[in-house]
């Protein structure tokens, strides 16, 4: 620490934030922020398990698209007999056959999701939080009548935090919002049943907090390190002392649209 002429202040935070960024982190279980409370989100006007629970009754195949590590699905009850999983990002698929597979459901890993390992008109039910589908494979997969389920993150989620970090960030052209997202089902085939967008808050109450939080989502800034942002996450830290917290904005929409060709 010497060479970049630390003193024990700066030491002590840089080590804490190298400790947080060294922190286990598994599937998509952030617990060990939530559960302290250490960052918090503003409460959104629906619930992405409750508009799913609502529509179990009576269906005999479910696919949750992008499980991560299957910690929400494992939740949900009751499942239908044919209930099966899909996950993109390797080191995610183990993690959820382990929790899914006891449970009964089935877990595919997959390249993307362009194209799906499913017959035509095979699903009652597909939900899918957070991952990236193709409206094509959707209409083509699902029954007549039947609804896809979706949360999606929409391209304004935490701007700031990019703004805070990186010296003349400029946000990337591709737009990805509920406008869009509708617009694109109903283009393939689709009826939207319901739909919403929100810009909720969310609170760090500690540096550390946020960079475990970019540690888990690496896409949030690609090339980011303690090391490298050292000194702009000491800058947040300041912002913290003085206020008690640091707010970022999200950006959340979700989607039902019925299959209705």
């Amino acid at each position: 620490m010497s060479k970049n002429n630390k003193n024990l202040n700066d030491r002590d935070l840089f080590d804490f934030l190298i400790t947080e960024s060294k922190a286990p982190f598994s599937g998509w279980d952030f617990s060990y922020l939530n559960i302290t409370g250490r960052m918090n989100s503003s409460l959104l006007t629906w619930n992405y398990a409750s508009k799913i629970m609502a529509n179990l009754k009576d269906i005999d195949s479910l696919l949750d698209m992008g499980t991560g590590g299957g910690e929400f699905l494992s939740k949900i009850r009751p499942l239908p007999k044919e209930t099966y999983a899909t996950e993109c990002y390797k080191p995610n698929i183990p993690i959820a056959k382990k929790r899914l597979e006891p449970l009964r459901i089935k877990v595919i890993g997959l390249k993307n999701h362009n194209k799906l390992p499913f017959d035509d008109n095979y699903f009652d039910l597909v939900i899918n939080r957070h991952d990236s589908y193709e409206e094509s494979e959707l209409l083509r997969i699902l029954k007549n009548k039947c609804y896809f389920i979706t949360q999606q993150v929409g391209e304004k989620n935490n701007i700031k935090i990019n703004e805070d970090l990186r010296t003349g960030y400029k946000p990337e052209e591709n737009i990805w919002n509920l406008d869009q997202a509708s617009r694109k089902l109903v283009d393939a085939g689709f009826k939207i049943v319901e739909m919403k967008e929100e810009f909720p808050i969310s609170r760090y109450y500690d540096v550390g907090a946020l960079v475990y939080h970019l540690k888990a989502i690496p896409w949030q800034i690609e090339d980011f390190s303690v090391e490298k942002y050292y000194d702009k996450l000491k800058r947040i830290h300041k912002i913290i002392k003085k206020n008690g917290f640091y707010d970022v904005n999200a950006h959340r929409f979700f989607i039902i649209a019925e299959k209705v060709q």
